[in-house]
């Protein structure tokens, strides 16, 4: 019993081992897509070096490529490691099945054989009439039945277990196929990531002979991005202080009504209260004449007045609304933070946009990303650090600019290059480096609509830079890495 324990653990932590592994279709897809960015990488690498001297760009664009040619060995590796898996199980259960196939083999050679020894019908006659009785008779021949029965279902279950055998043994054979097509392939891959490694080492040498103009052209782009940077944060918080005054507006507006409403309540609460005293006054036969009120039953003057006639002396009355609120005594509360400041349909927004992390469309149809995000070193002085609060993404000439998500444009700027914002609620997405652009401030955008055309960088290559934007409850602001946004 223990042992069938054991074996059931062991058998399922195996399964749930496998389950969290990558399947093959995923890791296929995947060196698909590496293979495209390679070629597309290749491509436009090879029309920015024709006719041209080395430039950082080219050399982005070879570590990209170098970058992806790695991932895709690491996904060869994972495929080979998933194949080797399958091997292992197919010669398992192929192993088992011959057992199988064994034991009934035996099992049906035994039946054979004691059929052969009594074959002669005469051993069957003397079987049914050695019979004590028709009813032990009956059984005898429903046992010679069964027994014919039995060896037909041995046969059958042979043929059907040798059909299965021969099934797994050619799966076993096409996982060998591929394992060595995906050897050969990885072979080739790592034969060209020496190669490229050559050529990135020598434009790195090509490079560093221009210490002099690189240098000009990282502080000239360093400039450009504190000013597009600047200018990011500066709309951001115009659209922080717009969102929380449009919040208190609306907060004044809503104190406002409710003023008016309760003072509207007071005023026909008294009415109420007048008609309901002038209403008990008639049903008590009290009737008014002139300053005295008279009873019809004794005739006399009702305590309303004196003796002789005159009224009592009044008291003050209170002066009356003029049903109009007194705004100076509404409080206004401030919203704590941007996101409470949003209304419900830009929140709602804001909340697809998040859902959709990991699925936004690219914001060009082909490009790579040729710089990623975040703080790293120049690709030819390892001791200068570059900070990117997005990513680059090399691309064709005049590629589209598309929108990844709906949202508004809220600055047009020109930057050594246009910038289009989009706000989306709380997250804002930005795209720089555009030589023309379609949309304008306060226009409404839908996913995948073109706001412009790619531009061109310092090195005459086509690319865009593309970053995204979230602003936390404290109302700061921050950029988040927006390979983990698009599609991959």
């Amino acid at each position: 019993m223990r042992i069938f324990v054991f074996l059931f653990l062991f058998l399922f932590a195996a399964q749930a081992a496998r389950a969290q592994k990558p399947s093959r279709q995923d890791l296929e897809k995947r060196r698909s897509a590496l293979l495209k960015e390679i070629s597309e990488t290749q491509e436009q690498l090879a029309a920015t070096t024709k006719d041209r001297r080395a430039s950082v760009s080219q050399l982005k664009a070879l570590n990209s490529k170098l970058r992806a040619r790695q991932n895709l060995i690491s996904t060869i590796n994972s495929e080979l490691g998933n194949i080797n898996s399958d091997i292992g199980q197919l010669k398992g259960e192929i192993e088992i099945m011959n057992k199988n196939l064994k034991t009934l083999k035996f099992r049906y050679a035994q039946s054979v054989r004691y059929a052969y020894k009594h074959r002669t019908s005469q051993s069957l006659v003397l079987f049914l009439f050695s019979s004590n009785s028709f009813n032990d008779a009956v059984r005898r021949m429903q046992y010679l039945k069964k027994y014919r029965d039995y060896r037909k279902t041995q046969a059958d279950n042979i043929r059907k277990a040798q059909a299965k055998l021969s099934q797994k043994i050619n799966s076993l054979n096409n996982k060998k196929q591929d394992k060595a097509s995906l050897l050969k392939t990885e072979e080739t891959q790592q034969s060209k990531i020496q190669q490229e490694q050559e050529e990135t080492d020598k434009m790195v040498q090509e490079l560093k002979g221009r210490e002099g103009e690189l240098m000009a052209q990282i502080q000239k782009n360093q400039r450009t991005a504190n000013q597009i940077q600047a200018a990011i944060k500066a709309e951001i918080q115009r659209e922080i202080a717009l969102a929380r005054k449009k919040a208190e507006e609306e907060a004044r507006r809503k104190a406002a009504e409710e003023a008016k409403r309760k003072a509207a309540e007071e005023l026909a609460r008294k009415k109420a209260e007048d008609a309901a005293r002038q209403q008990a006054a008639n049903n008590g036969n009290v009737y008014k004449a002139g300053n005295q009120s008279v009873s019809l039953h004794t005739g006399k003057p009702t305590d309303n007045t004196s003796a002789s006639g005159t009224s009592p002396k009044s008291k003050p009355e209170a002066p009356v609304s003029d049903n109009k609120p007194d705004n100076s005594s509404i409080e206004i509360t401030t919203a704590p933070s941007y996101k409470l400041s949003l209304t419900p349909e830009v929140q709602a927004l804001s909340n697809s946009f998040a859902a959709n992390r990991g699925k936004l469309p690219w914001p060009v149809s082909n490009g790579f990303v040729s710089s990623p995000y975040g703080r790293h070193s120049h690709p030819v002085y390892k001791s200068v650090t570059i900070e990117n609060n997005g990513i680059d993404i090399a691309t064709y000439p005049r590629a589209p600019v598309r929108a990844v998500f709906s949202g508004t444009v809220i600055k047009v700027v020109n930057i050594n290059g246009y910038v289009v914002m989009i706000s989306h609620g709380e997250y804002f997405t930005v795209y720089s480096n555009l030589s023309s652009v379609s949309v304008s401030a306060g226009q409404n955008v839908t996913t995948k609509q073109t706001i412009g055309t790619a531009g061109v960088n310092s090195d005459g290559d086509n690319m865009i830079n593309f970053q995204i934007w979230k602003v936390g409850s404290n109302n700061a602001s921050s950029t988040v890495n927006p390979s983990d946004w698009i599609a991959q």
